[in-house]
Order: structure tokens, then sequence, then C-alpha cells
């Protein structure tokens, strides 16, 4: 089989399987019907399959060779550009592209399961839960500045859990409503990243599912440490660690472009 012929199966089935992965409930077939998404995985075993699917595709799959964003129209080029493959009710695919050195600021999916695939570069991904209000031995947060207690008071306890190194070779980074939800995304090392992405349900602010923005209170030090183990399972010493964090706008240097998909169609 040609390898374009390949390529154009092999995301397809990915988008099969997200489809039937994240059907809503009650769906019976991989169409998956209407619904507007469930809130997880139908069964351990789809979410297995997928993240296996999605652990085989590669930058050339895409047709994508390792660059930096797109530029745009206008005086500034993206640190970050994004390009959309498809959507459903259920789920929404596409490509993250990152310039050497950005970064995707720590952030939620609140209600939302993910995965993650790196095509090209390196990147350091932690990942953080958010803990129970009231739960055992808060402590005290950090002083904040008023400013931003007054534009943001929103305050919220989160386990630091892993920040680790994922390359092309490296399994998908998954996450779900309640594992590893906050996260930020750094690319490292001297070229560009980019990383395929699997959302589900999408992002809607309409029903609860929006991007919230985090930054560290005061005075506990770096989320991201310079050096970071790869991605292996094994401890990672001084984690699981308790952090306090704020709720921010958008940093100012952080915005997302958009550029057309330039790989196999989809028609999940």
């Amino acid at each position: 089989m040609p390898r374009d012929n390949m390529a154009a199966s092999l995301i397809q089935r990915v988008a099969r399987q997200a489809r039937l992965t994240f059907r809503p409930p009650g769906s019976t077939s991989a169409s998956g019907g209407g619904g507007g998404g469930g809130d997880g995985p139908r069964s351990v075993e789809d979410l297995h399959r997928l993240r296996d699917l999605l652990g085989e595709v590669r930058a050339e799959d895409l047709r994508l060779s390792p660059r930096g964003p797109s530029a745009v129209p206008g005086p500034c080029q993206p640190p970050v550009s994004y390009m959309h493959i498809c959507e459903t009710e259920g789920f929404s695919m596409g490509v993250f592209v990152l310039s050497a050195g950005a970064c995707i600021p720590l952030h939620d999916h609140p209600g939302m399961n993910g995965l993650l695939k790196v095509l090209y570069g390196t990147l350091r991904i932690a990942c953080l839960d958010p803990l129970p209000e009231g739960g055992a031995a808060p402590g005290q947060p950090p002083p904040q500045d008023p400013r931003h207690c007054q534009r943001h008071p929103r305050r919220l306890r989160a386990l630091l859990r892993s920040h680790r190194l994922y390359t092309p070779s490296s399994a998908p980074c998954l996450l779900s409503p309640d594992s590893d939800n906050l996260h930020q995304i750094d690319a490292v090392g001297p070229g560009p990243a980019a990383f395929l992405d699997i959302l589900a349900p999408p992002y809607d602010p309409d029903h609860g599912r929006d991007c919230h923005y985090y930054r560290l209170l005061d005075g506990q030090g770096l989320l991201l440490p310079p050096h970071s183990p790869p991605d292996h399972q094994e401890p990672q010493p001084g984690l699981p660690k308790e952090l306090w964090l704020q709720e921010t706008p958008q940093a100012p240097g952080f915005w997302c472009g958009g550029e057309p998909y330039p790989g196999p169609q989809v028609s999940p």
C-alpha cells in the first residue's frame, strides 16, 4: 500500500476510534449518534485501543516536517499555532505547533479527557491535580499581590504529580477530568515541537467547558525545573508536591494562531 494511503488509513482509524471511545452514553454503534459527548471513555479497552493507535502516528503521516508556526498576517508570528483536523460533538482533534522555547501556560480542561502525542521535537509537560477544598493539612497559601486578588480572587491547592520529557518515541500523555487535568507544556531543546491533540468532549463555554489559566503563587519557585526525567513510570524525587495556584488572565506573551492542516482528510 502506498505510504499516503497507509497514513490516511491510520489517521482515519484514530478518528474513528476516538468517536467510538467517546461515544455518548447509550450509543451502541461506532457512528456514535448525537448527544453532545459523554463524560468519559465507554470502556478501558476502547481507551487503550485509541492510545495505541495514536502512539503509531508520526509527523510524516500528517505531511508535517519540523518547523515552527507559520507566519500570519501582521507584524507578529504566534508562539503557538493550531491545525484543526476534525470535530464531532464527542471530541475534537488537531495539531499544535510550538516555536522553539514556546510555552502553553498552565491551564485546565474542565470535565474533559485528553490525549497528547508528540510528532516532532521535545516537550516538557507538568501535570497537576486540583485538591478538594477543606482537605486535610491544607497549610497556608503564600501572600499574594493585591492586584491579582482583586481581579482573580480564585485560588486553589493542587498536587504536582509529574514533570516529564516527551518525544516522538514516547507513549501519548493522557489526562482525564480527575487526573492530570491541569498541565503546562513547554517546547525544550534547540528546535520547534508539535503534538497531535484529542480532547473529549471539545471545549464549550456554554456547557462549562472553558479554559482557565493559572500561575504559581509567589514564593513557590518554578513549576518546571531546568531538567525533567524522560517519560517513564519510575517515581520522581520530591513528587507529588502540593502547590498553591492563582487563576490568572491569559499571559500577554501567549497567543495561538491558526493555519491549514496539510494531512489526509478525516471523516470521523
